[in-house]
């Protein structure tokens, strides 16, 4: 009964934990809310998946990454639209 309780333990932190590692921030250009799942390769010329708020999920080339105080500026290119825009992700 314990090394249950303590394999049901492990597991719920695990997933706690993982969602912990996803970068937030926000798209200026529409204002919505964005997510950069953990693991993704940030670094220009590379394409990124990014959780928007109102539209799902959605790909983007990167452009140019800028850090600016405590957040990081991603400047990418809508794989689907070719529209550019700018990502400002939380540096924490």
């Amino acid at each position: 009964m314990v090394r249950r309780t303590l394999l049901l333990a492990h597991l719920t932190v695990s997933i706690a934990s993982t969602q912990a590692f996803a970068w937030d921030g926000t798209n200026t250009t529409t204002g919505t809310s964005v997510e950069i799942e953990r693991g993704q390769l940030v670094r220009s010329g590379r394409t990124i998946e990014v959780y928007d708020s109102e539209r799902g999920y959605k790909e983007y080339d990167v452009d140019s990454i800028r850090r600016y105080g405590r957040s990081v500026e991603i400047e990418a290119t809508d794989t689907e639209t070719g529209e550019s825009t700018t990502l400002e992700m939380d540096d924490d």
